[in-house]
């Protein structure tokens, strides 16, 4: 009986135990068939954007008579496009297939800031052609200031997208693990000291590159369409003396607006509101969110860089098409008629509009 008792009560100490399982090794991302995908649709994004953004640019070049300010703010445009369509794109297709970082770390440091710049300048451009289309309608007489005021207003905007970019450079690096096997990644890994202080950078940058804009955009364009509700209806008399020049004119602006703030806000809101849940809570979105969902939403972010020469095109280039069309089939006194609307009451109109 005491031999029983003595056994019951032995116990086992800690090296006694089994050793506890290894950690699992860390994932590394793979060229899968999804990434593929990504790269193919990013690769023909790239080219469409070039050839679209490129087009703008011969186009507002061909005529060296005549510049409007409507041109200037398609111009850059167009430059900030060419920006994502030859740095972004190539960028991140070629990523993709790597896998893992090649470049070495000033190149990683280089194309990281580059990226951001190309991305804040579509969005400050847009926000600049914002501005001025509520200058335009709300003050119609200081037309002639618009030029010098894009210049300064483009000047910022471009600035600040350097500035902005500028911590890129000194948060992303070169890091090197050697378990399970050697791999290198451009990644802001130990670049914080708290994760507090990631989220923080992540979310100015999401506020300056998405919200900001947004905001101020929606703020211009709700003014454009109360001025334009207010006038129609206050000044239906004197519009219709104007032969309707330019009602059709506002209309034209209203149309180019709410396609403007829809394209930026569909091909880039479900992008950021996938990078607010990753930055948030990044557990919670490996487990729910495929990685092809976010592959599809990063493209179709990409796809606003290829818009935008398409947006402005069609509500910027018919009258001059029109023009030129009416050129090659020798109708003069037509052309003369209908001269990007020469009319002095539609003076307005034709500066807004007609970009040669």
């Amino acid at each position: 009986c005491c031999v029983f008792r003595c056994k019951s009560k032995t116990t086992f100490s800690a090296e006694d135990l089994p050793p506890p399982p290894p950690p699992p090794p860390p994932h590394l991302p793979r060229f899968t068939a999804a990434a593929q995908v990504r790269v193919t649709l990013t690769l023909l994004l790239c080219a469409l954007s070039a050839c679209c953004n490129l087009a703008v640019l011969y186009s507002a070049s061909r005529n060296h008579r005549k510049r409007s300010h409507v041109r200037l703010l398609i111009t850059n445009l167009a430059v900030a496009d060419l920006l994502v369509a030859f740095v972004v794109m190539p960028l991140d297709a070629v990523w993709n297939i790597t896998v893992q970082w090649l470049a070495g770390d000033l190149a990683c440091r280089t194309l990281m800031f580059l990226k951001l710049v190309a991305m804040y300048s579509c969005a400050f451009v847009t926000v600049v052609i914002s501005l001025d289309r509520q200058a335009a309608v709300l003050n119609p007489l200081s037309i002639n200031k618009a030029r010098k005021r894009n210049k300064v207003l483009l000047t910022v905007a471009w600035t600040m997208s350097v500035v902005l970019s500028i911590p890129q450079v000194f948060v992303f690096h070169v890091v090197v693990i050697d378990s399970p096997k050697r791999f290198i990644q451009c990644t802001t890994y130990g670049s914080f000291s708290s994760r507090w202080q990631e989220t923080l950078y992540n979310m100015l940058t999401f506020t300056f590159l998405f919200l900001l804009p947004l905001f101020i955009m929606i703020s211009c364009y709700s003014r454009i369409l109360f001025e334009i509700s207010k006038k129609m209806t206050e000044d239906s008399l004197q519009l219709r003396r104007s032969k309707n020049n330019i009602p059709r004119a506002r209309m034209r602006t209203l149309k180019m607006t709410v396609v403007i703030v829809l394209s930026f806000m569909v091909c880039w809101t479900p992008y950021y509101m996938l990078g607010l849940w990753y930055w948030f809570c990044p557990a919670g979105l490996e487990e729910t969110v495929s990685q092809s969902l976010s592959h599809i939403l990063f493209i179709f972010g990409l796809l606003n860089a290829c818009l935008d020469p398409i947006i402005y095109g069609l509500f910027t280039i018919p009258l001059c098409m029109r023009h030129m069309y009416f050129v090659n089939l020798g109708l003069t006194d037509i052309l003369t008629h209908i001269k990007c609307i020469s009319s002095g009451s539609s003076k307005m109109s034709r500066d807004l509009f007609c970009v040669q």
